[in-house]
Parts: structure tokens; C-alpha cells; sequence
């Protein structure tokens, strides 16, 4: 079945074990035991150094009493028009030992509707999924995982919810997790409609990542999509929209903020992009 090799170790994360811990440990100093359950939520996925803290604080915040059957984890950069990706067998390979797909869901799913299928050897390089790995494999060393590419789509929904279903009707346990950063702003990724400098970043901030952010935090999966491709405030709408079907459809129904942050805090500059994490209970 093969194992898809990390295309981002060592490069946007850490490529060793012991290196991947130290910055899960730094990333969850004094964050404590998480104090309830959560179904799922919302990460970002850019390079570790940039937003890495605020998805292991999510992954770490779905830990409690937590021994998941599989992680769903819905990502990919796509567009409305793009099919729907799944890998139904094999694993993935993380710095901490590889995640095995959940290859009886992942079946289903993939009967159930239309899928482009990768393989370990055949696939699309793409960042958003692969991120999340080393820390799903930290916080749920015995979980498998059903990675799935979902563009902004009302199909994608039910998607989410099918899978749901399809976990329960097979007694499993899950978590959700989708997988967007916020606005690419500046000239790197031409979108600047407020010019440059502190007034652009403000705008960013308290404007345009505020609707997707509130958005997601009402658990309304077509308004989340609607922002994505409105007003260019979520590079994932799709994954994002689908993680809070499928949460919804599991129980969920509130959901809150645990971070906010832009690469500008970082890295000062007029091209920048904004992240969130975002828990379902």
C-alpha cells in the first residue's frame, strides 16, 4: 500500500522527533490539561515557525479523555471547480512513526461520491494536510486518519456530514479538523485593496479575517464559504466549511476561538497572511 513521504520536514517543520517535541512542548507550556471535550475545529497550516503554536493548541485541545479510532482531516488548496481528493489506503509518514488511513471509511466515502484517489506514490504536493500530522500522531499515537481534499462547494457539506454518519454507523470514534489559513495580503499574492502599511494590516485584522473568523465561530458552513470566495478571507473555505458540517453533524454546537495571529507579527512586512484556531464542542 506505501507510505507518502513528508514533503515539508525539515523545511516548514522539523524533520525529527525530538526536535518535532521540543516545539509541541514550547507550543503547549502552560496550556494545561484541556478542560472539556471537543469535537473538532478549524487550524492553520503555514510553516510551523508562523502559525504552528495555534494548530498544536487545537490538536492538543481535542486530547481530553481522548483516544480517537481516526482524525478526519479536511484540506488542499482547491476552487469551486476542483474535484474532491481521498487517499483510501496506506499511510503517511510524520517524524513520530506513520498514520495509517482508515481504509473501511475512506472505502465507503469514496462509493459514495465522486473522489480523484491518491496513492502514497501518486499525489498532489500540498501543504495543509501534512502539517497537522506530527501533531496528530503526538496527541493520538493509535489513530488512523482519513485525509480528504474538499473545495468550496455545497457537495463538499455533504461530504462532511456522509462521513460523519459513516463513523458512527461503524461505531468509531472521531475527531474533525479543517485545515485554512486566513487572508494573503500585499503583492506576494495579488490582493491589496487597502494599499500598504499599518492601515492595511488593521483592515486585515479587525475586517476582513473577522467576518471568516466569526463565521466559522457561528458554525454556519455556508457562510464560511461564501467569505472565502467573497472577500478572499480563507484560502480552505472548503476544508473549513466541511470540518463544521461534519462537527455539527457529530454534536457540536458552539464553537470558540482559542487564537489569532498574522505572519506580520513575526515578520513585519506588506505581504502577510492571517491565521485562527478555532475548537467545536
Amino acid at each position: 500500500m506505501g507510505v507518502r513521504k513528508a514533503a515539508f520536514a525539515g523545511s516548514w517543520y522539523p524533520d525529527s522527533a525530538e526536535a518535532c517535541e521540543a516545539d509541541i512542548r514550547r507550543f503547549t507550556a502552560g496550556a494545561g490539561h484541556p478542560e472539556k471535550a471537543f469535537i473538532g475545529g478549524i487550524v492553520p497550516h503555514a510553516g510551523w515557525y508562523f502559525s504552528g503554536e495555534i494548530a498544536c493548541r487545537v490538536i492538543h485541545g481535542l486530547s481530553r479523555d481522548a483516544h480517537p479510532d481516526v482524525v478526519i482531516v479536511f484540506g488542499m488548496h482547491l476552487h469551486p471547480e476542483s474535484p474532491n481528493y481521498i487517499m483510501t489506503k496506506g499511510a503517511w509518514e510524520t517524524p513520530f512513526g506513520e498514520l495509517q488511513v482508515a481504509t473501511e471509511v475512506a472505502c465507503q466515502l469514496n462509493e459514495k461520491f465522486s473522489f480523484n484517489v491518491e496513492t502514497a506514490q501518486h499525489h498532489t504536493r500540498d501543504n495543509t494536510i501534512e502539517l497537522q500530522l506530527p501533531f496528530i500522531k503526538y496527541f493520538f499515537n493509535d489513530t488512523k486518519i482519513l485525509p480528504l481534499g474538499v473545495p468550496p462547494t455545497g457537495t463538499s457539506l455533504d461530504i462532511g456530514e456522509a462521513v460523519a454518519d459513516m463513523a458512527v454507523a461503524l461505531g468509531l470514534d472521531v475527531r474533525v479538523i479543517g485545515s485554512t489559513d486566513l487572508t494573503h495580503y500585499g503583492a506576494s499574492y495579488g490582493f491589496a485593496p487597502k494599499g500598504s502599511g499599518a492601515s492595511a494590516v488593521d483592515w486585515v485584522r479587525k475586517e476582513n479575517d473577522r467576518r471568516a473568523v466569526d463565521a466559522m465561530l457561528s458554525m454556519d458552513p455556508g457562510a464560511v464559504i461564501r467569505e472565502g470566495l467573497t472577500n478572499q478571507n480563507a484560502c480552505c473555505a472548503g476544508a473549513a466549511a466541511t470540518a463544521i458540517a461534519a462537527g455539527r453533524r457529530l454534536g457540536a454546537t458552539r464553537a470558540e476561538e482559542v487564537a489569532y495571529a498574522t505572519s506580520y507579527d513575526k515578520h513585519p512586512g506588506d505581504s502577510f497572511v492571517g491565521y485562527t484556531g478555532i475548537l467545536f464542542s
